[in-house]
């Protein structure tokens, strides 16, 4: 543990900063209020299945959204997100997904803590981070689902697997399509490697956005397959 004197020090020629704007904060927290207070968080009423959000005059008393009373199957048990996909919260998420800010993770796992809640008292097993093509990891240096998942392991207790899900196909990035495009571009993307090791097992995806949900569908699908008991989805954003 760092002396008080020590700790005084370090903030003096390496100031606290907010993760967001970079302003010098003078409390342990980690975003000024300013960024906080530009952060919208997903809070009930919202779908008790796939999480969107809901309005007070547009639920019914089982709070099952209308995309969800349509579907006949879904290869999801739940799916929850922290925030909105909005110009509140892109910037945290963008800077750490491509510019470097891994130390956004801390924070950013907190939120799917929180956010969370739902499926942890369902019942989970183990955390899986949607993966990379080893290409785009080699470029990027970094998956930032998996330092979510493994941040979120320090909070929950729950284990990390990020070897045993693949993507074997090297697709196009998900942004430059839409719709059924998306849905194309991840067909076949993902296999499992020894699939004895999830059999049965209780799985939450660990992704960033959830945009169309296309990525984490065809992940589930190849979970599914493989044995997988269930699969949740917990993402930081989602784009409503």
């Amino acid at each position: 543990m760092i002396k008080p004197f020590l700790q005084k020090l370090l903030n003096i020629i390496l100031p606290r900063r907010c993760r967001k704007c970079g302003k010098i904060l003078h409390t342990d927290e980690e975003l000024c209020e300013k960024c906080l207070n530009e952060l919208n968080f997903i809070y009930p009423p919202y779908c008790k299945k796939c999480g969107f959000p809901l309005s007070e005059d547009n639920y019914n008393h089982k709070m099952i959204c209308a995309s969800c009373l349509k579907k006949k199957s879904t290869p999801f048990r739940l799916s929850r997100s922290a925030l909105y996909y909005d110009e509140g919260s892109k910037n945290l998420i963008l800077s750490f997904k491509f510019m470097d800010k891994t130390e956004n993770a801390h924070l950013l796992a907190a939120m799917l803590k929180v956010a969370g809640q739902d499926i942890f008292n369902a019942g989970a097993d183990v955390l899986i981070p949607v993966p990379l093509h080893y290409t785009r990891l080699l470029k990027r240096k970094y998956n930032q689902s998996v330092l979510l998942a493994q941040e979120l392991s320090y909070y929950t207790g729950l284990p990390v697997d990020s070897f045993s899900l693949i993507r074997h196909k090297k697709t196009q990035p998900q942004v430059k399509f839409s719709g059924i495009q998306r849905v194309k571009n991840v067909k076949n993307a993902f296999s499992v490697k020894n699939p004895e090791k999830l059999a049965g097992k209780r799985v939450i995806l660990i992704d960033d956005v959830f945009t169309t949900g296309s990525t984490l569908k065809e992940c589930a699908l190849t979970l599914k397959k493989a044995g997988v008991r269930s699969v949740d989805t917990l993402t930081v954003a989602r784009v409503c």
